[in-house]
């Protein structure tokens, strides 16, 4: 495809926008699973309450046994409620984490999947293959645990909160010396969430990367091999890998050092709250039981590890899902509610048509009527615009300017069933779906068509003798079927022949077919696939003189446009386009000097 024609893709969203929207889509995602998130935050509640009560219960039960109370009984009974009410709460908010990651994931795939179906190609394609994969699944998975991971760091506040506020309750003295520390806590917190953002953003970018270069790679396995740059390719995929080491070093390096220090200052608060709780004691301001639940509710104030753990998994999905989001974010090709009118010829109108990709105009003030049921042939050198010519009449993008019509109707406010059942598409490259080959000739939107159809779409772009040919003949799997380049763009025809509608576009599908088949096809298009315009991006000479008409691009412009012979006799440029050779020029019905016409 020549420069022009590529497309860069729109400009990358800003930051900030990207970041809002990854935040949309983890909030749609915990809709998605509403109820169960709910639960995981009630269960993780519940047991963070259980766990602020232990320590209370357990005090209280002591102090009761060491008076040799008869209620201390009841109150060992009391403790083994709350610890197993703990333990149960826990395990129950454990399970439904498992579910709410899986279904928020699906939920993130799915709006992604959605994203990049529903895009127009050339917006697709700013995303390669394997960043595509990556963001879809290991960046979705990690974003998934987002809805979980903030209801777990919600409760996870609670026990130290609920710890503090009990200190308070049983001693000022032994709470004002934990809380001379609770500063260094919260800017231990904050520094560690600042850092993990950052490192890991910067870890999933060079994961992306790689990944990109991987399946870049395989694609290209056969290239490689014969080009025998094994070594060189192995290099260019793995160069960024020690980045990639350093970063996930520096990951891991953020969370281990805040962990550390969190343990250095943990004990350091726990040794200051009992030696003040011991002098305390020994005042007889407080008792055996009242000391023992102070320390426990020290260590569950200084619990900072739950918090930090959650912090962490809140900021690798935050970071994730902005890569997710990327597919979200996709501009859509949106339809409308219009429909075609009944029995319509498939008139294609373009209007003041302009398209631009990457700042520079590709197509620029092309307007033509293209007469229901003719034969449109779209010539011009390399670069002149005509596969986006081709994307713009057939929908597959919207022009940035102008309006394209089809019947009178512009595609823009067709209906998604409408414009895709009357507007069908070949390739030079096609891509075949399915399990099986006759499944791969029907597929496309609608009902599945006949087997009947099948054969008949496939006589006519040549591709029946070849099938009948294989294992189990159109039954046969893809994965089974050894296919040339021109038997896979054959079927790629004859999917497109099965699913004619009004409007028929082949951007340069008949690239990789031999001259003698490419007629045929030619005469089987004309005469046994339903009638309807036809738009043929054309390289051959062939193709222009059995037009009815020829578009002629230049530099994304319409330079002319007219019958072949017309422009074969009056436009030395234009003969210049095909570059052929005497023999196939002397063989055009148009050819100068079968018309006398000198060149």
């Amino acid at each position: 495809m020549s420069p022009p024609d590529a497309d860069a893709g729109p400009a990358q969203e800003p930051e900030p926008d990207l970041a809002r929207r990854a935040d949309r889509a983890l909030v749609a995602a915990a809709r998605h699973s509403g109820g169960r998130t709910a639960a995981v935050l009630g269960c993780s509640v519940a047991a963070a309450v259980a766990a602020l009560a232990e320590p209370a219960v357990l005090g209280r039960t002591l102090d009761l046994l060491l008076r040799r109370d008869p209620s201390g009984p009841a109150w060992i009974l009391l403790c083994a409620a709350v610890i197993g009410a703990e333990v149960a709460l826990d395990a129950a908010a454990a399970r439904l984490t498992g579910e709410v990651d899986g279904r928020s994931t699906a939920r993130l795939r799915r709006l992604g999947l959605a994203g990049l179906l529903g895009t127009a190609p050339h917006h697709a394609a700013r995303h390669a293959p394997g960043e595509t994969a990556a963001r879809l699944t290991a960046h979705a998975t990690e974003a998934g645990k987002v809805p979980a991971a903030v209801a777990h760091a919600l409760a996870a506040t609670l026990p130290p909160l609920g710890a503090v506020a009990a200190l308070l309750l049983i001693d000022l003295w032994t709470a004002l010396a934990f809380l001379l520390g609770l500063p260094l806590l919260v800017l231990l917190l904050r520094a560690f969430t600042r850092d993990t953002l950052t490192s890991v953003a910067r870890y999933q970018q060079v994961q992306l990367a790689t990944a990109g270069r991987l399946v870049e790679a395989l694609a290209g396995a056969r290239t490689i091999a014969a080009a025998g740059t094994a070594d060189r390719e192995r290099a260019r995929i793995l160069a960024q890998l020690p980045e990639l080491g350093t970063e996930g070093r520096r990951m891991w390096q953020v969370y281990g050092g805040t962990t550390a220090r969190s343990t250095a200052l943990m004990p350091l608060l726990l040794y200051a709250v009992l030696a003040v709780g011991g002098i305390r004691l020994a005042a007889g301001a407080i008792g055996v039981g009242e000391l023992l639940a102070a320390l426990r509710y020290a260590g569950l104030a200084a619990g900072v590890g739950a918090v930090t753990g959650a912090l962490a998994a809140v900021a690798r999905g935050r970071a994730a899902a902005r890569r997710t989001a990327a597919l979200v974010a996709l501009p859509p090709l949106g339809h409308g509610r219009a429909e075609l009118p009944e029995g319509g010829p498939g008139t294609l109108e373009l209007r003041d048509v302009r398209v631009v990709r990457g700042g520079s105009a590709v197509l620029d003030g092309i307007s033509l009527v293209i007469p229901g049921g003719s034969t449109v042939a779209v010539v011009g050198r390399s670069g002149a615009g005509k596969t986006v010519f081709a994307a713009v009449a057939g929908r597959l993008a919207d022009p940035d300017a102008g309006q394209v019509l089809l019947d009178g109707v512009p595609l823009r406010e067709l209906t998604a069933e409408a414009l895709r059942r009357e507007v069908g598409h070949a390739f030079d490259r096609p891509v075949l779906l399915g399990e099986t080959v006759g499944g791969a000739i029907g597929f496309g939107a609608g009902p599945i068509p006949d087997p009947g159809a099948v054969r008949a779409a496939a006589r006519a772009a040549g591709a029946d003798p070849f099938v009948r040919r294989l294992p189990d003949g159109y039954a046969t799997r893809l994965a089974d079927a050894p296919l040339s380049g021109g038997e896979v763009q054959r079927l790629g025809l004859a999917r497109a022949f099965c699913h004619a509608g009004r409007l028929l576009v082949l951007d340069d599908a008949t690239s990789s077919l031999d001259t003698v088949t490419a007629r045929e096809v030619e005469r089987a298009l004309a005469r046994e696939i339903r009638p309807g315009t036809r738009i043929v991006i054309a390289h051959r000479l062939s193709s222009a003189v059995r037009a009815d008409l020829v578009v002629w691009l230049e530099d994304g412009r319409m330079r002319a446009a007219g019958t072949h012979a017309e422009l074969w006799r009056r436009e030395p440029a234009y003969r210049a386009v095909f570059a052929v050779d005497e023999a196939e020029a002397d063989a055009s019905p148009a050819s100068p000097r079968k018309q006398g016409a000198g060149r």
